[in-house]
């Protein structure tokens, strides 16, 4: 039932699309005619390139209506092509509009979905038509010629036809659906590169996904497994340094004779001063074990991170031996791995202020607003930090380089050091 319903629709979207094709296309078609013949006139005058800029920009535009349209009456989801990019400056602008594969992409889709939106409207319109007057031609004939007229070969093959050709109309109507969506599929969607590039980016995001969700798994194990294990070994270890803290030395027990429950002491027994500090050694390993796997789990995702970067920056500039300033502008959330990102780069560029800088103090800037992040880190120490330098800048521009992130360092001998990092909230 619901795979009839699903083609009930369709077909009736069919139906409409070849009904507004004619208007559309003859819109769409007139659009790219007047572009191009206005375009060529005005190519040896100075409005000829601003002219066509704005132009390809429209038929960017009228892209968006069409693929809607495509998705809403055909079932063809085609995606949508990415933003164009805006740099500075009016020329860089106007030169990235008139190099854009998408728009010209979309004045050919135009030129072409004319005579496809006549021939569309033709087919659910015309045939139809033609269908009736072809069956009732004989009748036609001799109520416009007066007097008696004899049956012809005309007659005898109007109505046969007529018949037909309803039945005609279906094949027809898939043909055009077919070929106004693998047009729409090839020029108003996204470039082959553009599409690459798209993904990957998704391939990219999933396998972020999937070692956070495997970090996570890590994390829970060591922390619920291994860890819950040595805190109970501690416990077990601290009783029974509080058993021989309490008991009596062993010369003390020697020259009592016996102890109150009236059993005498071996003379024999173990050293307790030696037990205790074995005993001691072992709390001491054990709380060191402790600090280390909880500093495991911290770099595997850190608790902080679970209210956001507003909660983990203050506590990771806490433990800086730099005195940091905080400065936070967090207007929306970003992505988890983001976050991630963000944090751990925040670390290593406090952990090389803290090493090789020389610094007295430190500032540390996030912004989160408008689909983007930015880190600075900035500190009055002696400069040279550069990229590749030696102080692991290049490990961490790479990183950022995985989640589409840019680092830019501006350290000049003598200071100060300016370390921005950019990158996207999303993925």
């Amino acid at each position: 039932m619901v795979a009839e319903r699903r083609y009930r629709t369709v077909r009736g979207g069919e139906l409409a699309f070849a009904v507004l094709g004619l208007p559309i296309g003859v819109l769409g078609g007139v659009y790219a005619v007047a572009v191009l013949y206005a375009g060529v006139l005005l190519s040896l005058t100075v409005l000829g390139l601003p002219f066509v800029v704005a132009a390809l920009l429209g038929a960017r535009r009228l892209g968006g209506p069409h693929r809607w349209l495509v998705g809403r009456l055909l079932g063809e989801a085609v995606p949508a092509p990415p933003p164009l990019p805006r740099p500075s400056g009016v020329f860089a602008r106007g030169r990235v509009a008139l190099t854009d594969p998408v728009a010209w992409r979309t004045l050919l889709y135009l030129l072409l979905r004319l005579p496809l939106g006549v021939l569309g409207f033709l087919a659910v319109v015309a045939l139809p038509l033609g269908s009736v007057w072809l069956v009732g031609f004989p009748l036609w004939a001799r109520m416009m010629e007066p007097g008696q007229r004899p049956i012809g070969l005309l007659d005898l093959v109007a109505v046969p036809v007529g018949f037909a050709v309803p039945a005609v109309l279906p094949a027809a109507l898939r043909v055009l659906s077919g070929t106004d969506r693998a047009l729409a599929r090839a020029l108003l969607g996204p470039v082959r590169s553009q599409q690459r590039v798209r993904q990957l980016e998704h391939a990219r995001a999933v396998l972020l996904a999937e070692n956070t969700d495997r970090s996570r798994r890590l994390e829970r194990d060591l922390h619920d497994g291994t860890q819950a294990q040595l805190v109970a070994l501690a416990i077990t270890l601290s009783l029974a340094d509080d058993v021989l803290a309490a008991a009596p030395p062993a010369g003390d027990a020697a020259a009592g004779g016996a102890p109150a429950g009236g059993e005498p002491t071996d003379p024999g027994g173990p050293d307790l001063g030696r037990l205790r500090t074995l005993v001691g050694r072992a709390r001491e390993q054990t709380d060191a074990t402790i600090t280390g796997l909880r500093r495991l789990t911290r770099g595997i995702h850190p608790v902080a991170l679970d209210g956001g970067l507003a909660e983990a920056l203050p506590g990771l500039t806490a433990t800086s031996p730099v005195p940091v300033e905080v400065r936070l502008d967090l207007r929306e959330r970003p992505d988890e791995v983001i976050e991630r990102a963000v944090y751990f780069c925040a670390a290593e560029l406090l952990t090389n202020v803290a090493k090789h800088s020389g610094a007295r103090s430190a500032e540390l800037s996030v912004s989160a607003a408008e689909g983007r992040v930015r880190l600075t880190v900035r500190d009055d120490g002696h400069g040279g930090a550069a990229i590749g330098a030696g102080t692991g800048l290049a490990g961490l521009a790479g990183r950022l380089a995985a989640v589409d992130g840019l680092l830019r360092v501006d350290s000049p001998s003598g200071g100060p050091t300016l370390v921005r990092a950019e990158l996207p909230s999303r993925l």
